[in-house]
């Protein structure tokens, strides 16, 4: 049986997705439906944001503005781990 490869940064993403869900139902919208409405977006493709699809940066930037919060305010709640060094053969 195959195992599935899962996606190197998966587990940011993944954070970054519930940091929008969190944010999201902090300002006020209980259902991604209505937030989605708001941005011109369908359900679907906000749905993947916060099911931590990877997606440009300037979808982000647009979800921050209209929520009334900077990257940097998003990105406080986010902690990623940074790899470990590989030592380098000569």
């Amino acid at each position: 049986m195959k195992t599935k490869n899962v996606a190197p940064h998966s587990e940011e993403l993944t954070r970054i997705g519930e940091r929008l869900r969190e944010i999201r139902k902090e300002r006020g919208y209980k259902s991604y439906e209505h937030i989605s409405f708001d941005l011109g977006m369908s359900r679907s493709a906000y749905w993947r944001l916060e099911a931590g699809s990877n997606f440009e940066m300037k979808t982000l930037i647009k979800v921050c503005r209209h929520l009334n919060i900077t990257l940097e305010e998003f990105f406080s709640g986010i902690n990623i781990p940074v790899p470990a060094k590989k030592n380098k053969k000569k």
